[in-house]
């Protein structure tokens, strides 16, 4: 029976009334700029050319300060099960939510950036405790980043994705789970793909909104719409990734505004979930402000604006150009992500793709955006990965 070490130990979230109030105080003293000089009426995505539009940040920081109530996110973590454990020296913060049923398998769920462990935290109760006894269930392990939330900050490099996943593997093994499944995006999707490669013994098969192709890969043979997603993953890259140089670079010197302003701090974090989501003009169409408050809140009171961006100093262009995946792997490519690879691409690497998916709607965030969805696809994904494991 897996069961937790006296390593790991039970935490909650507690923040203090004084730092509550702190935060609407500096919201309330905020120094705004004028109006972007691409000024348009909503709705409309071009609205968004020149970053968060002012009227929006200043409607969203409003309601910040004057409605928006951290203390029932802080409630629900709690009452999900939240832990804290030292892996080489680190304390990483995680949620776990073990599931009733004897069949269950164990499911580790990595978030990204600029999320956090909100990306999970509205599907967490149905993986573990489905209502339909024939739908798969998961004993759920959702670890915070380093850097990440309730984490420990890292205060020497060499927290990459690599290290990561080499801690996620103990950190798993720590909670009786020797074997276990694993679904990532973004980041979380790199990690994912690297405990595939790295633990291919202990990983029973993944899903990943994530895929990155080999090197030195050629259009020729790809359909219209795969050549359309490559042209659209090289202007990103090319044209749209400045805060991902800047964090690669420099993660100290945006970072003091990280967590120094909650203004700053929003704007920063709220101008990807508006250019990342499948929305034609704010991501509020599918996310709720509260959702979104609820992420940039954990940031601001555990004041990891700046280490959460130094993954992208330990990590970025770093993954390993010779890893191959061979675990059954699940793989969904939503239509307004960042990035999108091509099938014929990512089974270069992936070469045990059990089950592929592109979904009509959804980007970057779509446990977030479709939830519904996210979770049908997650749960027929890790079925797929299950049955060609056997």
């Amino acid at each position: 029976m897996p069961r937790s070490t006296s390593d790991v130990e039970p935490f909650e979230s507690r923040e203090t009334d004084t730092d509550l109030d702190d935060l609407r105080a500096r919201l309330a003293a905020a120094r705004l700029p004028e109006a972007e000089t691409v000024y348009r009426a909503a709705p409309g995505p071009r609205r968004w050319d020149q970053g968060v539009p002012l009227t929006d940040l200043i409607d969203v920081v409003d309601y910040w300060r004057t409605e928006y109530d951290w203390r029932p996110f802080e409630e629900r973590l709690n009452r999900i099960g939240q832990y804290r454990t030292a892996v080489d020296g680190l304390g990483i913060h995680f949620l776990h939510r073990r599931s009733a049923r004897a069949d269950a398998t164990p499911l580790l769920m990595t978030h990204g950036w600029p999320d956090s462990i909100v990306r999970f935290i509205g599907i967490v109760d149905e993986l573990a405790h489905p209502q339909d006894p024939g739908t798969p269930a998961f004993h759920v392990v959702i670890p915070s980043l380093p850097g990440f939330g309730y984490s420990d900050k890292p205060v020497m490099t060499g927290w990459g994705t690599e290290k990561i996943a080499a801690a996620w593997v103990a950190l798993m093994e720590r909670l009786g789970y020797r074997e276990f499944l694993a679904h990532g995006g973004d980041w979380g999707g790199n990690i994912t793909s690297v405990l595939a490669g790295r633990f291919p013994d202990r990983i029973l098969g993944i899903h990943t909104t994530f895929a990155e192709a080999p090197p030195g890969v050629s259009t020729a043979g790809l359909t219209d719409t795969e050549r359309r997603w490559a042209e659209e993953t090289r202007d990103f890259w090319g044209r749209r990734a400045a805060y991902a140089k800047q964090q690669a670079t420099r993660p100290q010197t945006i970072g003091y505004s990280l967590v120094d302003s909650p203004v700053g701090l929003l704007a920063w974090i709220l101008d990807k979930f508006a250019e990342w989501s499948d929305t034609e003009d704010s991501p509020f169409e599918t996310i709720s402000r509260d959702r979104v408050l609820d992420n940039v809140t954990l940031y601001w009171l555990t004041r990891t604006g700046a280490s959460a961006a130094r993954i992208y100093y330990e990590s970025h262009n770093s993954f390993d150009p010779e890893l191959r995946i061979d675990v059954p792997s699940a793989l969904t490519m939503y239509p307004r992500d960042v990035e999108k690879c091509p099938r014929p691409w990512a089974q270069q690497r992936y070469r045990h793709i059990v089950r592929w998916s592109t979904p009509e709607s959804g980007g970057h965030f779509p446990s977030l955006e479709v939830p519904e969805y996210f979770l049908g696809d997650l749960r027929e994904g890790l079925a797929a990965v299950l049955a060609a494991g056997r």
